[in-house]
Parts: structure tokens; sequence; C-alpha cells
């Protein structure tokens, strides 16, 4: 799949990269984009804050979670593409949500932000060479590339949108 190595990727990553079509990570970056913006425009005002569960995250959790995520596997990609060797660690996501405190921000905050990550990251992937994006480094206790990564970032998204409009909807 996208001619990716097991090398290159958490294992636990394959369950969001198997989402993604398409093959170039700067077109599916730039595409999605537009589409997440629509999405979440989309979404009624009275569903932002809605749990379909005691202790799930709200809509606007999700967001903040999909951009903070998103800071955290660019900035991995950009230190695996530099040649950082260190080994970078994981994140807990739940204790990330939990400080974010997204419900006491407005919608439209959190889109605006959501823009200027996803712009930040298109910077970052249209300005790595073929060969950077093969470069292998170490997050989360594994061998992983920035290629990797990219599809990581698209397949992350796509997953927790599912989510919203399998369960929130």
């Amino acid at each position: 799949m996208k001619n990716l190595q097991t090398n290159e990727y958490v294992p636990y990553q394959m369950n969001y990269i198997k989402l993604v079509s398409d093959q170039n990570i700067l077109k599916g970056l730039i595409n999605q984009k537009e589409e997440m913006i629509h999405f979440f425009k989309s979404i009624p005002v009275f569903k932002q804050e809605y749990k379909y569960e005691e202790g799930k995250w709200t809509i606007k959790d999700l967001l903040l979670h999909l951009i903070d995520a998103e800071r955290i596997f660019t900035y991995r990609a950009l230190r695996i593409a530099r040649n950082d060797t260190t080994a970078l660690p994981g994140f807990e996501e739940n204790d990330y949500v939990i400080s974010a405190n997204a419900n006491e921000r407005e919608f439209e905050s959190l889109l605006k932000e959501y823009i200027i990550v996803r712009e930040a990251t298109i910077s970052l992937f249209e300005n790595l060479s073929e060969t950077d994006l093969l470069k292998l480094g170490t997050a989360s206790n594994a061998s992983v590339s920035a290629r990797g990564i990219g599809y990581c970032i698209l397949g992350h998204e796509l997953h927790h949108k599912n989510i919203i409009i399998e369960r929130y909807l």
C-alpha cells in the first residue's frame, strides 16, 4: 500500500494508513484541508459539544485532538527529514484533550487553528524531497519515515471523520 515498507510506520498506524486512497501526500493534504473545513462547518452547533457516551470526547475535543496530533506528527517528520536520530517519544492523547479545554473555545477559533496547522504541514511536505520522505527515524519506539508520517496524518484525520459520522451525527 502506497509502497510503504513496514519500517516506515508504527504498526497500529496501518489502521489509519489503509484509509488513505491518495498516493501523493501533498495532494492529499491540500484536498483534505478543503474537505475537512467543509465537513466541520456542516456540523450543527448543538452537536459541537455533544458526547455520544459518558467519558467520550466532544466534536470540539476531536477537532483539537486532530490539531495537536498533526503538530506532533509534523514535528516528527521534520526531525526525521533533517537527519535527527533522536528517538521521539509517544504522547498520551487523553491527557492532551483534558488539558486543552476545547469546549471552552469558539468553534471558529478551532477551525482557524486547524487551517493554520494544516497550511504549515502542507508547507513542510511541499519542501521535502523524495530522499527526505524516505529517511527513517524512531518515534513511539518504532522505525518510521517522514513519508509514513505523512500518510498517517491523512489517515488519522479520516479515521476521526468516520467516527464523527458514525457516532456523533
